[in-house]
């Protein structure tokens, strides 16, 4: 597998329709480093 292809597999989760990776609203701002996906509803942050 190449690490383009490795790489994607793993942030598929995080990325939106133009293939770019996009965070939660909220989290987009935060200065904490776990950033959630836009996919999630955000129940608890640090």
């Amino acid at each position: 597998m190449s690490r383009s292809k490795k790489w994607r597999l793993e942030w598929s989760f995080f990325l939106g329709e133009n293939g770019r990776r996009k965070y939660n609203k909220v989290c987009k701002g935060c200065v904490h480093p776990c950033k959630q996906s836009f996919r999630v509803v955000l129940i608890s942050c640090p």
